[in-house]
């Protein structure tokens, strides 16, 4: 662990927030020297308190102690194609299973329901198909892939679509 880094990232999200350490000391139960030495990687914050420190910083205990790194490796590198072929496979299932297929009429069910929307509607209208596609990116992010910011810039034809996307590129560490 880089008890520096550590530091660095306690001083930056308090400093956002516009809080002093003396106030950031007060909300948390403990004095402002303490939060003076975790700011300066003398010391880390007890772990008891951690839950605490990251709530009043709005963050989690993970971003906290990776120093606001991406504390884990990414599960898969995605492009933009890559999702637009995957919601395609769920039109060809339809095509060649049959739109009555029980295999098929579930995945579209199940999907429905999730996300309370009608999924065959992206197989008809290019802007629902794009909107699946982002949310389809946004999920993956959140899972653990890695997407290209380029790639990302270049594959959506919605510019809010495509900085919604590139937003949570950004909130996992990806630049």
């Amino acid at each position: 662990m880089d008890m520096e880094a550590v530091g660095r990232q306690i001083s930056g999200l308090r400093r956002a927030k516009g809080m002093t350490q003396a106030e950031l000391g007060e909300r948390l139960g403990v004095t402002f020297q303490a939060v003076s030495k975790w700011e300066r990687a003398e010391t880390l914050p007890d772990t008891a308190i951690l839950p605490d420190l990251a709530a009043v910083l709005e963050t989690t205990v993970d971003n906290l102690l990776s120093g606001g790194h991406r504390a884990v490796a990414y599960v898969r590198k995605l492009t933009v194609e890559d999702l637009r072929r995957a919601i395609r496979c769920l039109d060809d299932m339809g095509r060649l299973l049959g739109r009555d297929s029980l295999i098929y009429l579930a995945a579209v069910e199940g999907i429905n329901a999730r996300m309370n929307t009608e999924i065959r509607d992206a197989f008809s209208d290019k802007h629902i198909f794009e909107v699946f596609v982002a949310e389809a990116a946004l999920q993956s992010l959140t899972a653990g892939a890695y997407m290209d910011p380029t790639d990302v810039k270049n594959g959506f034809e919605s510019v809010k679509l495509r900085n919604i996307v590139l937003q949570k590129c950004a909130e996992c560490g990806i630049k």
